[in-house]
């Protein structure tokens, strides 16, 4: 295939996977998570990694580094990584996990940029510290020396007053720092590939344009080769020159990125591909009610967080989070709220349920019984009463889930607090849930670290779902779940609405998914609404400048897009 303006021919094969299996062991046999699968990768060529949800490409890239959590263990295959004089190979399958040979490799010749920025960062180091650690593990350099390497690869990711930033924790940054600070720390010692899983999946549109934009601009200064595991295929036709595609731990299909989006030649990558083009469509609303009834009414809502405590610790200034929204919710209805990271939409989603106690305004509740209540006034104690009827999906279900709890002691837990089931009565309604958002229903008994992120969102999902409450508040509900899930999970909570009058308060950075769900649309930017309106209207003729810049930094999932950009 001749090539196009946005391919360059790949260097020679860097890297080499052949005949790879993963296995781990379970108290009922073995999970075959990666099963006979060989690639290669060039240097300075992108190769992206799809598939679903437990499809084995985190568990390749994690072998790839000898990574794998015990008791899993690689059960047969090569991993061949070319030596630096290019002269011969190295066997990283015959290095073992352990070891001096297997640390010079990890982090100096193959680095790593992990999905969870926040689990992959200590909470009690400051990221200078962590990334001198690095090049001091790596480099023969003194303290200042590296030091000063972390400030300029700070500078290099765009991390603003990086010697200020140095000394500041994990916990300071937004999520987009985060991740720009785990690319600086796994450029530090100028590895030969780095391995990206899923880096931008918890990003805003705007942020993830920019991450995306560095790490091509980092590969092309470097001549890295990249391998890039996502769920995104709009990513995929953005960045990739040659695309993996993984299902039930196998290879099914592997073709230049072109070729693969015109003329996929396996069934499920043609499914694939299906989902991702229903999610660029609304989805079929039934008719709205000519009299709407309001379930909740937030008006002229504010929240300041304090800053800079002056003297008797009297804050000099304040960081206004929710800066005067007003927003209705009727019920049966889907309101979508956008915006960036820092925008305030999570915030104001937590301040709805009372995690956080708002400044002033009003947040009126028609309940279930009847009569009204004002959230905004009520005490903790007074908003327990209520968390049968108004739940929340949390954005990062590895934090969310009790890892000492099973899936079904999880599940059940707000019907045995909000409901008075029997143990039975529990076990059906638990089985049941499971099903209904795509896992089998025999895994209640296993505990959330056996899963995959897409997997435990799902399990939150239904958590959430399981006392029936009449307004969900769902932060990024769907942002850990592959493609070919997504819509799967979002038509099973618009099914779920239909059949038990829900109304939800969705709130997302993905505005695809926005344009599928939601009735309506409010665009928070800096703790206010710039724009809110039907969602379709917003969506198809913004009229706001920061709504516009918010759609034009959606990926597409058309390859053929890179080429009217490089014209």
């Amino acid at each position: 295939m001749p090539q196009t303006p946005m391919q360059s021919e790949p260097g020679a094969p860097v890297l080499r996977v052949e005949n790879l299996s993963v296995e781990f062991p379970v108290h009922k046999g073995l999970v075959h998570a990666v099963k006979d699968v060989s690639f290669s990768i060039g240097r300075g060529e992108t190769l992206c990694v799809v598939g679903e949800s437990g499809s084995g490409k985190s568990v390749t890239a994690r072998a790839i580094l000898q990574l794998i959590a015990e008791p899993g263990r690689i059960t047969n295959g090569r991993i061949l990584l070319k030596d630096k004089d290019g002269a011969g190979e190295t066997d990283i399958v015959a290095l073992g996990n352990r070891g001096r040979a297997i640390r010079e490799i990890r982090g100096r010749r193959i680095a790593m940029i992990f999905q969870e920025p926040m689990s992959s960062l200590s909470p009690v180091h400051t990221i200078g510290r962590q990334i001198t650690e690095t090049i001091l593990l790596h480099e023969k350099v003194d303290k200042a020396e590296a030091r000063r390497r972390a400030a300029a690869l700070l500078d290099r990711v765009r991390i603003p007053n990086p010697e200020e930033a140095l000394d500041r924790y994990s916990f300071e940054f937004s999520g987009g720092m985060r991740q720009r600070a785990m690319i600086a720390m796994a450029l530090s010692c100028n590895p030969e590939i780095l391995i990206a899983d899923e880096p931008t999946t918890a990003l805003d549109v705007t942020t993830q344009a920019e991450i995306l934009a560095l790490i091509r601009e980092l590969q092309r200064d470097r001549g890295m080769a990249v391998l890039f595991i996502t769920h995104d295929m709009g990513v995929v036709a953005q960045i990739a020159d040659r695309v993996m595609v993984m299902f039930k731990g196998e290879k099914v299909e592997e073709a230049d990125v072109f070729s693969l989006f015109e003329k996929p030649q396996q069934a499920y990558t043609r499914a694939l591909l299906g989902s991702i083009l229903k999610l660029e469509r609304p989805a079929p609303r039934p008719p709205r009610p000519e009299a709407e009834k309001p379930i909740a009414r937030i008006s002229d809502l504010e929240l300041h967080f304090p800053l800079n405590p002056g003297f008797m610790g009297r804050p000099t200034a304040y960081l206004k989070a929710i800066n005067g929204v007003s927003l209705t919710i009727n019920e049966g209805e889907s309101v979508g709220v956008v915006g960036e990271s820092g925008s305030g939409k999570t915030t104001l989603g937590r301040t709805l349920l009372r995690v956080y106690t708002p400044t002033s305004g009003k947040v009126d509740y028609w309940r279930g019984e009847g009569g009204v209540v004002d959230l905004a006034s009520l005490s903790r104690r007074e908003m327990k009463a209520l968390y049968g009827e108004v739940r929340m999906i949390f954005q990062d279900p590895h934090a969310s889930l009790n890892p000492r709890m099973t899936i079904y002691q999880i599940i059940s837990e707000p019907l045995r607090t909000n409901t008075d089931m029997t143990e039975r009565q529990m076990q059906g309604r638990v089985r049941d849930l499971l099903t209904r958002v795509g896992l089998p229903a025999d895994i209640s008994d296993r505990y959330p670290h056996a899963f995959s992120g897409g997997q435990r969102q799902r399990i939150s999902i239904a958590r959430a779902i399981a006392v029936r409450p009449r307004l969900i508040i769902a932060d990024e509900p769907t942002s850990a779940l592959d493609v070919s899930l997504r819509h799967q999970v979002l038509d099973l909570m618009r099914d779920l609405q239909a059949e038990y009058g829900l109304s939800y308060l969705f709130i997302s950075h993905d505005i695809a998914v926005i344009r599928y769900f939601c009735d309506r649309v409010a665009v928070m930017k800096r703790g206010q609404i710039v724009e809110m309106g039907d969602v379709v209207q917003v969506c198809e003729n913004p009229v706001h400048e920061y709504t516009r810049t918010l759609i034009s930094a959606v990926p597409r999932p058309d390859p053929r897009l890179r080429l009217q950009m490089a014209g």
